[in-house]
């Protein structure tokens, strides 16, 4: 029988934490708990406020460790999306033993030589995420164009070409800080783009071209796939967030309550709301006994605006990607912000691409009684889960979940023994590296040790209970109807 493991993970996102744990077994991935509770500290995805992120981090920690019986010593934890960078490097290496075949273990050291050779222009300011083999080439006559086509040709010497990606080193150190102050350890720290891919993309849609558009709270990025291999990555620090800046601003109401709005009414593209656009939503204030009106035509104008500023931005970005005219199956949008109502129809109509909603894909994990793992929201979490499995000696708790049969000699065991209060115990920190096809290898740091259900739609009925119980009562039924009938 294969043994289980638990990995534990950690989305830190601009407005939330999305926190998640799985139960592996072999190959088999099943989410066992997910919840998401708001972030403090985070900025454009970065942790700029070490103790401010600590806390909700905290807690969000001690409310999966008491519902699960569990004790998580370990997270699985994503890298900033923003002010990344790519760079080309190459590397070429002399073969020992020309009349044997290339092995995956030369292609992985011929890896590790393009990125320690890689001249970082200041080191205490900018470190790198990771790397992609772009091609490989043997005796400057075969060309290959990944990992699984060089491995096993015969050649006198290897060459890469590689994308290298290059970050700020301060979030990093942020991400640490923040870690030891909650007392846990960093087990691997994953590039967050690969890791939603592998979550919401399938392998034709990496074959054939695809760009990955993430619209989150801080942060959009695009994420171009051709041939199976990430071929680019950029982003601009617009999001949902900046979406509920303008309802906040323009109406005059505070961040939460523009938020909920969003949330239950937020449509692009006022043209198409019909009945909907001649609507009302009426505001109570309980405090003073007054009221605001808000046209939903109104708020819808107020949202497009906004949304096609951040699309612009992305087709700018996938334009200057080199890849515009080379993506066979158009763009996969998913994130939080991914929601807004009529958005991947305005997308269609300003790129001329073919677009779908990335949701996870659920063969890839199993989940019963987690609300809210089949969101977009959640396309990150279950990337870093998938994407972690690979390391089978991974476990990022302590004590596994208490069986019924059990259970009492575990609760005998604790009265008689004193609670062990000590902090986690020192782990290595493994950064994910973005090799194709990899099992992953920890990419030690001596400077980074630290103590150690389906396709869940986003429907009326969620999002109104999300809303406040000021709106008018009579209004909400009508304004449910016509939301599920829109085209």
């Amino acid at each position: 029988m294969q043994s289980e493991r638990y990995i534990a993970a950690a989305d830190l996102g601009t407005s939330k934490i999305a926190l998640s744990v799985a139960k592996i077994t072999g190959e088999d991935v099943q989410i066992i708990y997910y919840r998401e509770t708001p972030s403090d500290g985070v900025r454009y995805s970065c942790v700029y406020n070490p103790k401010r992120a600590a806390e909700p981090l905290r807690k969000a920690i001690q409310m999966a460790q008491d519902e699960l019986n569990i004790k998580i010593l370990q997270l699985v934890i994503g890298l900033p999306r923003y002010n990344v960078r790519q760079e080309v490097a190459s590397a070429r290496m002399e073969r020992s033993n020309p009349d044997s075949c290339i092995s995956r273990e030369e292609v992985n050291t011929l890896k590790k030589m393009a990125i320690d050779d890689y001249p970082v222009a200041d080191e205490s300011k900018e470190t790198i995420y990771g790397a992609v083999a772009q091609s490989f080439s043997a005796d400057d006559e075969l060309v290959c164009a990944s990992e699984s086509d060089v491995v096993g040709t015969v050649s006198d010497c290897l060459e890469g070409n590689f994308k290298i990606f290059l970050g700020s080193l301060k979030p990093l150190r942020n991400i640490d800080i923040m870690l030891n102050d909650v007392g846990v350890a960093p087990a691997y720290k994953f590039f967050l783009p690969n890791s939603v891919a592998q979550s919401v993309l399938n392998e034709e849609e990496k074959d054939n071209g695809v760009a990955l558009v993430e619209i989150g709270a801080g942060v959009s990025s695009v994420t171009i796939y051709r041939g199976k291999i990430l071929r680019h990555y950029s982003s601009i620090p617009f999001g949902g967030k900046n979406i509920t800046a303008d309802i906040r601003y323009e109406c005059g109401f505070n961040e939460k309550l523009a938020e909920n709005i969003k949330l239950a009414f937020g449509a692009c593209v006022p043209d198409k709301l019909q009945s909907l656009s001649e609507k009302i939503i009426q505001i109570n204030d309980d405090e003073t006994g007054s009221y605001e009106q808000l046209p939903v035509k109104y708020l819808s104008e107020i949202i497009d605006a906004r949304t096609r500023e951040i699309i612009d931005a992305v087709l700018y970005q996938i334009q200057e990607s080199g890849y515009a005219d080379k993506l066979r199956n158009g763009i996969v949008v998913t994130g939080g912000g991914a929601n807004l109502v009529n958005l991947p129809n305005l997308l269609k109509e300003m790129s001329g691409y073919n677009v779908r909603i990335g949701y996870p894909r659920t063969r890839t994990f199993s989940a019963d009684g987690c609300d809210g793992i089949g969101e977009m929201s959640a396309a990150a979490s279950i990337g870093m889960i998938l994407e972690a499995k690979k390391d089978y000696r991974l476990n990022c708790i302590e004590d596994a979940p208490l069986a019924a049969d059990n259970a009492r000699e575990e609760s005998q065991t604790a009265t008689q023994e004193p609670e062990n209060t000590q902090q986690a115990p020192e782990a290595e920190v493994h950064q994910g590296e973005l090799f194709e096809g990899e099992i992953l290898q920890p990419n030690r740091d001596e400077n980074q040790k630290k103590k150690k259900d389906g396709k869940g739609r986003l429907t009326w009925k969620r999002l109104r209970d999300k809303v406040n119980n000021t709106f008018e009562g009579a209004f909400d039924n009508t304004l449910g109807n016509l939301f599920d009938s829109m085209e």
